[in-house]
């Protein structure tokens, strides 16, 4: 009898350790969470110095999408977010979709904005676009610390104007 009470409690006191980890874990995915939204609203708001409370100083961005931009500070990334809202004045960003675990955070956002100003080679096309975009945010210490980003590009300089859109197939 005394062992089988001692496999009780043990499987008790193992049932509460998972129990307190999940909801640990569910806590800091909220955290997370509510964290990215606070990130969106600092940048859809131009709060840049809400930003230093948010971003690590050696904050690294990653992006296929635009390989000559490089981010590997706070500074380069509001540099970044200062020279985007000179293109898009009115840029937005909303939120669709985020899904947190441990210290990462996915995101799928749609970001509105019309190109007022130049962009890289390209002159202002007074021209609003509506573009879909994803990534993975990576959480340390209560800072973003690195980011990975897609688009695609094509469907953006479509909406421009700067590429003539995709010829429609026709069928015989």
């Amino acid at each position: 009898m005394k062992t089988r009470n001692q496999f009780l409690v043990a499987g008790m006191a193992l049932m509460l350790f998972v129990i307190g980890c999940t909801s640990s874990a569910i806590q800091q995915a909220e955290k997370n969470k509510q964290f990215f939204t606070r990130g969106i609203e600092a940048i859809n708001n131009r709060n840049w110095d809400a930003l230093d409370d948010l971003v690590a100083p050696n904050y690294v961005r990653h992006c296929q999408a635009t390989p000559d931009v490089t981010v590997n500070s706070l500074e380069d990334f509001k540099s970044f977010l200062k020279q985007d809202a000179a293109t898009f004045p009115d840029s937005r960003i909303t939120i669709d979709k985020i899904v947190a675990e441990g210290d990462l955070v996915a995101f799928y956002c749609t970001y509105v904005g019309t190109q007022k100003g130049q962009m890289g080679p390209l002159p202002p096309s007074n021209k609003q676009m509506a573009l879909e975009f994803a990534g993975v945010h990576r959480v340390a210490n209560g800072k973003l610390v690195e980011t990975w980003l897609t688009w695609d590009n094509v469907a953006a300089l479509t909406q421009l104007g700067h590429l003539p859109p995709p010829e429609q197939q026709t069928s015989n």
